[in-house]
């Protein structure tokens, strides 16, 4: 038996941009959480706070550990071990601005392979492992000093988080009642991170290179040993799993949009619960042009109808002194363009939302925006002063949907519009591949510590575990709200 603490840069981050229990298993998991924070700090920070949401704390220091203790129960009931589940948690300065902020980390802080029970050569997450082994493994092996040095997770939560200089006016919300507003809802950010440390989590392998840890867990190699994630993790491209991939296969699949997708069982048949994948239904006099392209609304614009008219569309021309396209009120040329049709804006220079507003300024009835990279685009913000609809296209499909708009003012003998409605394509689901498997997060610029841990954010409804937290969350991790607890029996849970 071999364990390896984990390396710092194997904790999953969550980045901040914009009910009942579910039970399981015949033996309750059991979640210990210790404290390692200094007098006066987090856990311990004695400021006085009034009772809020279902959290009966009167100091910010018992109110953070009260959903700490919450959390873990929801965990607790959703988990059979009988093997106590060890956290370490503290509250740090962690890297934040004033417009965004790192929210917190974890992950499995011990890993295992060769254990009684676990597959042959795989890297498994210690509270996983001790499952399976049906013993813990650390027991009798002497801490690092550290003190946490044989715990099964490690988490850290952002201390400054509201703070002026770090995404300022938003700060977690310590209620259990989900009403957080504009606060960032600490239950469901916690929810999320513990399910790395248990496990959700490619864990062994380092994205960048398609590296794995080796058996003696001390360094990234091309032979060093498979986690117990990469026998699901399938490559619609390459057309293999990460299991029989090389290192700079994997690299190449972390950063393959929409094509590396989950087989396990339990996720795949769970993946009935998502929407099915809403699309643009193009009329085009032109026949290179599609008659569907997927879109994803926008998170501030109204609700739409599936086989509602969105209109005819519009390109628009550069604006001198702009920022990025769409980023300036439209000048007297691009006004006439748009006026009563749909304006189709490239990305980048400014907010999703100043885009649409100045389109909507300058009287269209809708806007579609278009990714300058390869991937889905979901254009996030805020701004209830927008009430035309809009969303995102990928770069490939609003590229020739622009260069069609264009061809038609400028081809002889090509006449007529294009026009589209929102609708919807009945034989695919969003966030799944088109066998239904859940697809797994790999944009096509690597983030660190996101990249392939985290289902894709295309999935509709929006899932417990993908790279940022949704306000339409809750805390049933089962299907058909959730797609958390059946990633996690499918290894082993």
């Amino acid at each position: 038996m071999t364990m390896k603490k984990s390396f710092p840069q194997l904790s999953r981050t969550l980045v901040a941009g914009a009910v009942a229990l579910a039970c399981i298993g015949a033996q309750a998991a059991t979640i210990t959480i210790t404290s390692r924070d200094a007098p006066g700090v987090g856990f311990n920070d004695p400021t006085p706070v009034a009772p809020v949401g279902g959290n009966p704390g009167t100091t910010l220091g018992e109110q953070r550990m009260f959903v700490y203790q919450y959390v873990a129960k929801i965990w607790e009931q959703n988990l059979s071990s009988s093997q106590n589940i060890t956290v370490s948690a503290g509250w740090q300065a962690l890297n934040c601005s004033a417009t965004s902020a790192v929210l917190g980390s974890a992950g499995a802080w011990n890993m295992w392979h060769d254990f009684p029970g676990g597959k042959p050569g795989t890297w498994y997450p210690q509270a996983l492992a001790n499952k399976i082994a049906g013993t813990n493994l650390s027991a009798g092996t002497p801490d690092d000093g550290s003190g946490y040095g044989n715990v099964d997770i490690k988490t850290q939560f952002n201390i400054n988080l509201g703070n002026p200089n770090c995404l300022a006016g938003s700060p977690f919300y310590l209620g259990i009642d989900g009403n957080a507003g504009t606060k960032v809802n600490f239950v469901e950010t916690l929810l999320h991170e513990l399910g790395h440390g248990l496990g959700f989590s490619v864990l062994s392998v380092q994205t960048s290179t398609g590296k794995r840890i080796n058996a003696a867990g001390t360094a990234y190699a091309d032979d060093g040993l498979p986690s117990v994630w990469e026998g699901f993790m399938y490559d619609g491209t390459a057309g293999k799993t990460w299991l029989a991939m090389s290192s700079a296969e994997r690299k190449a699949s972390a950063m393959n949009p929409l094509k590396l997708s989950w087989t396990g069982a339990n996720a795949v048949g769970g993946a009935s619960m998502l929407k099915k994948i809403s699309v643009l239904k193009i009329t085009s006099p032109q026949q290179n042009v599609p008659s569907m392209i997927d879109y994803n609304l926008s998170s501030f614009s109204p609700a739409v109808q599936v086989n509602a008219p969105l209109g005819r569309m519009a390109v628009i021309a550069p604006q001198a002194g702009q920022l990025g396209e769409g980023c300036s009120p439209f000048d007297d040329a691009n006004t006439m363009a748009v006026a009563g049709k749909v304006a189709v804006i490239s990305r980048g220079g400014c907010a999703f939302a100043l885009k649409v507003k100045n389109a909507q300024n300058a009287g269209a009835v809708g806007a579609i925006l278009v990714n300058n990279v390869a991937g889905a685009l979901i254009p996030g913000g805020a701004d209830p002063t927008v009430t035309i609809p809009s969303g995102g296209v990928t770069m490939a499909d609003g590229q020739m949907l622009k260069d069609a708009i264009a061809g038609l003012n400028g081809k002889p003998g090509v006449a007529g519009v294009i026009t589209a409605k929102w609708d919807e394509d009945k034989s695919r689901s969003a966030g799944a591949d088109s066998a239904g498997r859940p697809l797994l997060y790999t944009p096509a610029v690597l983030a660190p510590g996101s990249s392939v841990s985290h289902w894709d954010v295309t999935a509709s409804p929006n899932l417990l575990m993908e790279p940022s937290i949704n306000a339409d969350l809750g805390i049933v991790l089962t299907a058909p709200k959730d797609l958390t607890v059946p990633l996690l029996k499918d290894i082993g849970w």
